[in-house]
């Protein structure tokens, strides 16, 4: 049982370990300098922003 739960921390420090290398990865990457043209990428050029162009059928 002991082999076990050594398997496991060591299963989260690896998890874990992998998220912080991703998040400094980004960070150094410039993923974070621009949140919001990141969220406006989304639209089409002629579409507003902040005005609702899309419908769901029947409202």
């Amino acid at each position: 049982m002991t082999a076990f739960y050594f398997a496991l921390w060591g299963l989260a420090a690896v998890l874990g370990a992998t998220a912080i290398g991703g998040l400094v990865w980004a960070i150094r990457r410039g993923e974070f300098d621009d949140l919001r043209a990141g969220a406006a990428s989304i639209f089409d050029e002629e579409e507003p922003i902040g005005h609702v162009t899309d419908r769901f059928p029947g409202e």
